[in-house]
C-alpha cells in the first residue's frame, strides 16, 4: 500500500486543530454535566408533598410535647399524693397474720 508523503503532514495538522478546538469544547460540555448532576431537579408537586410532610411532622412535635408535658404534670402530682397519703395499714392481726403463736 503507497501512502503519499503529502498526506503525513496533512494528517498531522488537521488532528492538531481537532485537537486544539475540539479539547476546551469536551471540558466545557464536561463541566456542564458536572453542574447539572450536582444540582438535582425536584419536581413541584414533589417539593410541594415535601412541603406539606415538614408541617405535618412539625404539628406532631407538638403534639407530642403536650403530650408529654401533661404526662409530667401527672406523675408530678401522683408523686405529691403518695408523699401526703397516710401510711397503709398493717396486716398484724388480720386474720392471724401477725399472730405468733
Amino acid at each position: 500500500m503507497y501512502i503519499p508523503g503529502e498526506l503525513i503532514p496533512i494528517t498531522l495538522f488537521v488532528m492538531v486543530g481537532f485537537t486544539a478546538v475540539g479539547l476546551p469544547l469536551a471540558r466545557a460540555y464536561a463541566r456542564r454535566i458536572d453542574r447539572e448532576a450536582g444540582q438535582p431537579k425536584i419536581q413541584p408537586e414533589v417539593a410541594a408533598r415535601l412541603e406539606r410532610m415538614e408541617q405535618a411532622l412539625d404539628a406532631i412535635a407538638i403534639e407530642v410535647e403536650r403530650i408529654s408535658e401533661g404526662q409530667r404534670f401527672t406523675t408530678k402530682l401522683l408523686s405529691e399524693r403518695k408523699e401526703t397519703a397516710a401510711p397503709a395499714p398493717s396486716l398484724r392481726g388480720v386474720g392471724g397474720l401477725g399472730h405468733v403463736g
